[in-house]
């Protein structure tokens, strides 16, 4: 994506126009649109001034550029080590330095639960795939069955259970940054 381009991309996504790029970056209306348009080149300075009015900065930028990874085949999963007994986890994608979020399949055997995770920042999302599991928020307690699917901010102590005793449970767990 050409440079321009890019920047009107940016500044659309965050419902500004021109003239809110041009007073926060303070430059002229008339300069932003020569940058947006390919009529003009602007100094590092000033690239770096609107950059920053349009909520990023030059690495994040032009790291962008870069080709993105849209496909993830299932020889690329990786898996996640230092799970409690029972428990297996494997990341969806891998390389996602730069996403605010982490997929995970997780499949918890007969008796087995999670860790109990402190409460941080973002937000979870779950879908059971099959079995049955208990999801702990706080002192609250969730019975979640096959095709049900969970969602919460992560700002609870939270942990998951497999009652069963024959049967294993297996759930796609999104974390969003």
């Amino acid at each position: 994506m050409e440079l321009g381009n890019k920047i009107r991309k940016l500044r659309l996504s965050l419902g500004l126009t021109q003239e809110d790029v041009a007073a926060r970056a303070d430059l002229a209306r008339s300069f932003i649109s020569q940058v947006e348009t390919g009529k003009t080149s602007p100094t590092l300075e000033n690239l770096e001034r609107i950059i920053k009015a349009v909520g990023s900065d030059l690495k994040t930028f032009f790291s962008d550029f870069k080709s993105q990874k849209v496909l993830y085949k299932r020889d690329e999963r990786v898996p996640v080590y230092d799970e409690p007994k029972g428990i297996t986890s494997q990341m969806l994608m891998n390389e996602v330095e730069d996403k605010k979020i982490d997929a995970f399949i997780v499949s918890l055997e007969p008796g087995s639960e999670t860790e109990v995770e402190d409460f941080h920042e973002g937000d979870e999302f779950g879908f059971v795939f099959e079995g049955e599991l208990t999801l702990s928020l706080d002192e609250k307690s969730y019975e979640l069955n096959e095709g049900d699917c969970f969602y919460y901010q992560a700002d609870k102590i939270h942990q998951l259970k497999n009652h069963s005793r024959e049967k294993k449970a297996k759930i796609l767990w999104i974390k969003i940054d």
